[in-house]
């Protein structure tokens, strides 16, 4: 049976696939050097959102989110102010992709 669906009945199924969503982000501020990426990974993880978190060439930090609507939003609040040691100034984002990465990575 394809990933995703439950067998309900001998001649029906149902798919169960939660309704999936991709947001990129760009968090400005002081965001690099301050454990923000490792941080966003953990967040990340505990919601149950792939992804990456890559520190840009302008000393912004890129977050680009897989999942469940709902924890990709909550993860949304948790970047606008990030870790303790971060202060973040702003925090963009912007319809995007599915990367389709089984976990979520920091490069």
């Amino acid at each position: 049976m394809p990933d995703g669906l439950a067998k309900t009945s001998k001649t029906k199924t149902t798919n169960t696939r939660m309704p999936r969503s991709t947001r990129l982000f760009t968090i400005k501020g002081r965001v690099q050097g301050v454990f923000f990426r490792d941080s966003t990974r953990r967040e990340a993880v505990e919601l149950g959102l792939t992804g990456y978190a890559i520190n840009l060439p302008s000393g912004d930090v890129e977050v680009l989110a897989c999942g469940d609507p709902d924890a990709i939003a909550q993860l949304e609040a948790w970047l606008r102010h990030g870790p303790p040691l971060s202060r973040v100034e702003s925090v963009s984002s912007e319809e995007a992709v599915d990367n389709e990465s089984a976990e979520f990575e920091v490069a």
